[in-house]
């Protein structure tokens, strides 16, 4: 599998991302090693999980399987931290909450550092170099080797991206910016992916395939075995289950048949090239979906399928969004 820097960095990655959001929840110790080996063989190497993926579980179960089944060495293991689930608070951007949850991290990986390290939200209720200082500290320690951030809109990236690159030798750049982005929500493209671009830091798309909607697999019915049945993930789903999407995903469909793939690979390669993009994060409920996914390596979609997918997938952009002199 290529492999592409993240961002202005010296760190390399596959240019596909293995998640573990369902990790320890729905997908069991078994399946979890199913799918590591399948992505390792394939010449995957970042595997991105959270510390609240599945209360934890999904750090210790890829804790337990590193090694086992694949060397410490050949991954590049990202987690994230600052999540929490409180009532009436969402995030937690304290030093001493994200030291703390790095060190848990840790402990549930079984290993002495994370490749890389992201804020997983930004927290409003605490200020942000303070945040920012928990990743320096990170670095200075060992712990982590790069960091980055998640969840950030575009003016809270553009703060923390040049914040640290105030300091440079002192204070660590960002590497990455993990954004949902897909043919159904292009909303990064706004201001996120601009800032991004400008300063260096890589972009990995989360929910690169519209949350599965972009399989086309909810054409005309929702499976019984899929995201969208299940009572916890119905509610996921459901926003890309409309006639605008619906209109996006029956356009992939059709470039998918006139190049003789599939939806999955037209909606995947789309991302996976776009300007700033490193490596969509792919989070599969099997190793056979994971194969189908993996398979995207060799597709290149042509510049006029890119631009089909482009039009009728446009977001719209309104003062004072990017190319706003021309509306």
């Amino acid at each position: 599998m290529e492999q592409r820097h993240l961002g202005r960095t010296g760190l390399r990655v596959s240019r596909i991302g293995l998640g573990t959001l369902t990790w320890g929840r729905d997908t069991d110790e078994h399946d979890a090693a199913d799918q590591l080996k399948v992505f390792w063989e394939a010449g995957g190497t970042l595997v991105d999980t959270a510390d609240v993926y599945g209360g934890g579980e999904a750090e210790y179960l890829l804790g337990r399987l590193v090694e086992r089944l694949v060397p410490r060495r050949d991954l590049v293991i990202a987690t994230k931290a600052g999540s929490v689930l409180e009532a009436g608070r969402r995030s937690d951007g304290s030093r001493g909450h994200l030291l703390a949850a790095l060190d848990a991290s840790l402990d549930r990986l079984g290993t002495d550092y994370v490749d890389l390290w992201q804020i997983h939200a930004f927290d409003p209720l605490t200020p942000l170099e303070e945040t920012l200082q928990a990743l320096d500290m990170a670095v200075n320690s060992g712990r982590a080797r790069y960091v980055g951030v998640s969840n950030f809109c575009g003016w809270q990236l553009a703060k923390a991206a040049t914040w640290q690159l105030a300091a440079p030798g002192i204070r660590t750049r960002l590497a990455s910016t993990q954004m949902e982005y897909s043919l159904l929500q292009r909303g990064v493209e706004r201001e996120v992916l601009p800032a991004a671009l400008d300063l260096g830091v890589g972009l990995l798309p989360s929910s690169p395939l519209g949350r599965g909607v972009l399989t086309g697999k909810y054409r005309t019915a929702t499976p019984g075995d899929s995201r969208g049945a299940s009572d916890l993930m119905a509610a996921f789903v459901e926003p890309y289950l409309d006639e605008a999407a619906s209109r996006i995903v029956d356009a992939v469909a059709t470039a998918a048949d006139g190049l003789a793939t599939t939806p999955l690979e037209v909606a995947l390669a789309w991302v996976r090239d776009r300007p700033g993009v490193v490596a969509p994060i792919v989070g599969a409920r099997t190793a056979q979906q994971l194969t189908a996914a993996l398979s995207v390596e060799t597709l290149s979609l042509p510049d006029e399928i890119c631009q089909a997918l482009d039009d009728v997938s446009a977001p719209v952009h309104r003062y004072p969004d990017q190319d706003w002199s021309t509306l």
